[in-house]
């Protein structure tokens, strides 16, 4: 074989080692890859059945059950409402009417298990599209009782 043929063949092969690894990154990138929806997006049946996401906004009032490590909530947008169960040990700023976002899925009956909450850390912070959430349905809400009767 001459030195050419096999410089071509060296190349070849480092090529397809190149593309095999970069197939592999984002594939695991891909599986990793955990989106953001609101309770009004998961209402709306934008939020994906049987993979991970994340739905954030505010604990409604008097919606917390504890049973042990077994807890239920709803996190509402205050357009929507997400039924949320989780079970482990809540973080210590986890309160009704306060900021959080849960990682799960989708189970059947509309309810969302949550392998992870993460509550809001301090009186400022806001996770950017929580907040755009909120404010949006605040405003939709002060749209509609603006609203005359026909």
């Amino acid at each position: 074989m001459k030195p050419r043929h096999q410089r071509m063949l060296w190349i070849s092969a480092g090529l397809l080692a190149l593309a095999a690894a970069g197939t592999l990154v984002l594939n695991a990138f891909q599986s990793n890859l955990v989106f953001f929806f609101t309770p009004t997006q998961v209402a709306q049946g934008e939020a994906p059945q049987g993979r991970a996401f994340r739905v954030g906004g505010m604990v409604k009032e008097g919606s917390v059950k504890k049973d042990g490590e077994n807890v239920q909530f709803v996190v509402t947008d205050f357009a929507h409402d997400v039924a949320v169960s989780y079970t482990g040990f809540l973080p210590d700023l986890f309160k009704e009417g306060k900021g959080v976002v849960a990682q799960g899925k989708m189970q059947e009956g509309r309810a969302f298990k949550a392998s992870e909450v993460l509550a809001k850390h301090d009186e400022n912070y806001m996770p950017p599209e929580a907040q755009h959430a909120l404010d949006q349905a605040a405003a939709d809400k002060a749209a509609k009782s603006l609203k005359l009767p026909n």
